[in-house]
């Protein structure tokens, strides 16, 4: 079996290209830059990933998949629709190491995106789907509100922990996970879904 088809030697160059992106930044995420951090060669990288966006269309779609797991794991713990909700949005928070990677990938992409038809087309994709499920979340939470309500309160929870999100990684000094938990909670409790 060649390298290339080989799932270990898969995987990591799928890591090597997050790493790349979430740590050095949008301007870095070249082939060159993932064989570096794959410890392979450049040709390696451009059979799995022949240019940039592929490199970046792949970094999306590794943040879609992670978040999509993690989050359907915790709406299956959850006692309640109003702690899944809460659940589902606090793991999209940069309260921790791996949240703020995440958090530099999606706003890496958005960046990426930005005059690309393809790469936006992507990202609307993902964002569509992820607003489905806040919708979702908050129509169990909230089971006599309206859809305009519903869809209302699924936007400004969406904004709150994207934004929140992006500045607390940029900034981890200033917005700490208690200030950022603590953000999430008011917001809820505003919108009567605490």
């Amino acid at each position: 079996m060649s390298r290339a088809a080989n799932p270990r030697a898969a995987e990591q160059l799928s890591q090597a290209v997050w790493d790349v992106l979430a740590t050095q930044g949008l301007e870095h995420l070249t082939i060159r830059a993932v064989a570096a951090a794959a410890g392979c060669t450049t040709g390696l990288v451009m059979h799995r990933f022949p240019n940039r966006r592929a490199l970046l269309t792949h970094a999306r779609e590794l943040l879609h998949s992670r978040t999509r797991e993690r989050v359907e794991e915790l709406e299956r713990a959850a006692p309640s629709p109003r702690a899944a909700l809460r659940a589902v949005l606090a793991q999209g928070l940069s309260t921790t190491a791996a949240g703020t990677l995440e958090s530099f990938v999606w706003l890496g992409f958005l960046a990426a995106a930005v005059g690309d038809d393809e790469l936006l087309a992507l990202h609307r994709a993902n964002t569509r789907a992820w607003r489905q499920r806040i919708r979702g979340l908050v129509a169990a939470a909230a089971p006599s509100w309206s859809d305009h309500q519903v869809s209302a309160a699924a936007l400004a929870l969406m904004g709150l922990a994207e934004g929140v999100a992006m500045m607390a990684s940029a900034d981890p000094e200033m917005y700490s996970a208690d200030l950022q938990d603590a953000a999430l909670d008011r917001t809820l409790a505003a919108l009567g879904l605490s």
